[in-house]
């Protein structure tokens, strides 16, 4: 089975600003994002891209998938770099797009996506994901948008899936230690509940005290009454 998906290259037309400070409070409320481009051989460039585009993009394509920018002096290749999000609006807030070089080897960190239901499920466990994303080294033409992992071949506890299992193409290479756990099924284990200690009748024991103080009061005269009246 291939698991590893070619990458998928999308377009966004931009703009350049000059608007800095509150003015981008404007350009947001018009429907704009603004952000910055740069790269190891690019200037910094404020740029501006339209919302509704930019958030479509970013669903189908994802982060580690290369972007064309149009708009500018030319054409540029660029991955998306850095996302804010307005937490009270919701919605990004600004982005950062990072311009790499053709022709030179990346490093990214490239999603994992699993699918498929494990076998050993029915036997009581649950799926343990322990990553969610590998790290890539590889031209970007190579890169890869995801890699899907197929759940299936967890049948029962033992099994279990490494990054040396993720098959890629040639000219990519997985960063990861190959021995590292991406996924497995793990033993359901029930949580005895604990103990609830009886609640203690502090009145009862106030009335039982009370009680043993008032027998151990003035003690009763022995039976003969007191030694001076024995004749």
């Amino acid at each position: 089975m291939n698991i590893r998906k070619r990458i998928m290259t999308a377009t966004l037309e931009v703009t350049k600003r000059e608007e800095r400070g509150k003015a981008l409070k404007k350009l947001r409320k018009e429907g704009k994002i603004p952000g910055v481009m740069y790269g190891p051989k690019e200037d910094n460039v404020s740029i501006t891209v339209d919302a509704f585009t930019f958030e479509k993009v970013l669903r189908e394509a994802g982060e580690s998938s290369i972007i064309v920018l149009e708009g500018l002096d030319e054409e540029k290749e660029v991955l998306v770099q850095a996302v804010e999000f307005d937490p009270i609006r919701g919605g990004v807030s600004h982005v950062d797009f990072y311009a790499i070089e053709r022709g030179k080897e990346l490093t990214v960190n490239v999603p994992i996506e699993f699918e498929g239901e494990a076998p050993a499920l029915k036997l009581g466990g649950n799926l343990m994901k322990a990553l969610h994303d590998v790290e890539v080294t590889c031209l970007p033409r190579d890169l890869p948008k995801h890699f899907v992992v197929d759940t299936t071949v967890l049948e029962d506890f033992e099994s279990s899936i490494h990054v040396k299992d993720l098959k890629v193409g040639e000219g990519v290479t997985i960063n990861n230690n190959p021995d590292d756990m991406v996924a497995s099924v793990v033993e359901a284990v029930e949580e005895e509940e604990p103990e609830v200690p009886e609640e203690v009748d502090m009145d009862s024991i106030e009335v039982e005290q009370k009680g043993k103080d008032e027998e151990g009061g003035d003690e009763a005269p022995a039976e003969g009454g007191d030694s001076e009246d024995k004749g």
